[in-house]
């Protein structure tokens, strides 16, 4: 455990990382965007409740597949539905986290829409939320 400035101690904790997927989605608000999917630049971190300290021979199941995390923000969206706010898309995203995991405690995805890139500059959004 770490001690906290105050003297008492916090649990540690694990961040799951998978940074950078390309996946294209149907999003978008004017009549242009609605008919084609985007492109988008997606980022998911999930914050776990984890073991104490993982041995060499520690069980997957001490922590969470890398896989079910890309799953979320790649197939789990279903090809053909229309997310007018790429809001809705990371909603959709953590939601289907929270649903595979019970040791998943936070969730934060970032969604860059690259069709609105003209010099590389990133423009997207990022949601986090805690589990209730």
């Amino acid at each position: 455990m770490i001690q906290a400035a105050s003297g008492t101690s916090m649990d540690d904790m694990l961040l799951l990382e998978i940074d950078d997927l390309e996946v294209n989605v149907l999003t978008g608000i004017y009549s242009e965007e609605t008919h084609l999917p985007q492109p988008l630049r997606i980022s998911v971190s999930v914050l776990l409740k984890h073991a104490r300290h993982y041995e060499p021979n520690t069980p997957l199941t001490a922590s969470k597949n890398y896989m079910d995390i890309k799953h979320a923000a790649t197939t789990a969206i279903t090809r053909g539905q229309h997310f007018t706010l790429i809001e809705a898309v990371a909603d959709h995203i953590i939601d289907t986290i929270f649903l595979q995991d019970r040791k998943a405690l936070r969730v934060t995805v970032k969604i860059v829409k690259l069709a609105l890139s003209e010099r590389g500059e990133k423009i997207g959004i990022t949601l986090t939320r805690a589990r209730p």
